[in-house]
């Protein structure tokens, strides 16, 4: 069963992989955290996906901002400063003698609660920090291929409700739109704003070509997508036209390219929303200079 932009080959090597709780090495398999944590009870905490590339943690000074931003929101306090925070995801990846093709999942909670409760005055610990490195690659066929969007009735909210800029562990209404989308048979949601506009995907961020121009959401309604802003830059660089913009379905029915970015697979095509073929139904020309030029970015 297909399951998007983060589709990927089993790696033998992921059974053994230490991961770092609190700073301390565990075993995968031992590997645990209280069933008080306020991540475990509460979804309380954010989080980040960082790839390691060639030995680098890639865009990790965007990353760590966006964590570090989404923790004061909800004011947690790390416990860390971000260049501790940088040595202890390169201490984990070294124990693992990692260096390429490798995913890391960076998450922190409130903490441990003396009992279980939303108030983050009855939180007891140090915020919680956990690191899983895992050898993680997107398939080629996700690439070149493409995937397949549904349109889902779940929509991306005001601020006052959840701010979609935050990256929590609360992620209910991104899951509950991936199985509305899984349901009817595609790879991902592709989610719209309150006001009936293209907003983003339920873990990526979407794009259409159109007339020659690359079109995505104002990024009201969705969160601060690093890969998103990089791509933005790239069109900018190679001069490509690129637009934030209110579009509706309509315009990703018509568009002659889509396409997704994310930190996990970088730039995947979409040749197929709602069951409308998109252009040919092929990765486009537009897609594949990105990607290339993408690639070329990252080994900079």
């Amino acid at each position: 069963m297909a399951t998007g932009t983060h589709d990927y080959g089993i790696d033998p090597r992921n059974e053994t992989i230490l991961i770092n709780i609190n700073g301390q090495l565990v075993h995968r398999r031992d590997a645990t955290v209280s069933v008080f944590d306020s991540g475990f009870i509460l979804g309380d905490g954010v989080w980040e996906g960082v790839r390691l590339h060639k030995g680098r943690l890639l865009h990790i000074e965007q990353h760590l901002k966006r964590l570090y931003d989404g923790a004061k929101t909800l004011d947690i306090d790390i416990g860390l400063t971000k260049t501790e925070l940088i040595d202890r995801l390169e201490e984990t990846c070294s124990a693992n003698e990692m260096d390429n093709g490798v995913h890391i999942r960076l998450m922190v909670t409130r903490g441990i609660k003396a009992t279980p409760y939303q108030d983050p005055r009855v939180t007891i610990s140090a915020a919680t920090i956990v690191i899983i490195p895992e050898y993680k690659s997107p398939l080629d066929e996700t690439l070149t291929q493409g995937i397949r969007l549904f349109t889902v009735h779940v929509r991306r909210g005001y601020p006052d409700i959840q701010d979609p800029k935050l990256n929590s562990h609360s992620k209910l209404n991104c899951i509950t739109a991936c199985i509305q989308a899984t349901k009817a048979g595609a790879d991902e949601a592709l989610m719209l704003d309150p006001h009936g506009f293209v907003a983003t995907c339920n873990s990526t961020h979407f794009f259409i070509v159109t007339e020659g121009e690359v079109w995505t959401s104002t990024g009201d309604y969705c969160l601060g997508g690093i890969t998103r802003r990089n791509i933005i830059n790239l069109c900018k660089k190679f001069e490509i036209p690129v637009f934030e913009k209110n579009f509706s379905l309509h315009d990703v029915y018509n568009a002659t390219e889509a396409f997704v970015t994310g930190t996990f697979a970088g730039i995947a095509p979409v040749i197929e929303v709602d069951g409308r073929q998109i252009g040919d139904g092929n990765r486009g020309a537009t897609v594949q200079h990105l990607q290339q030029r993408y690639l070329e970015s990252i080994e900079e």
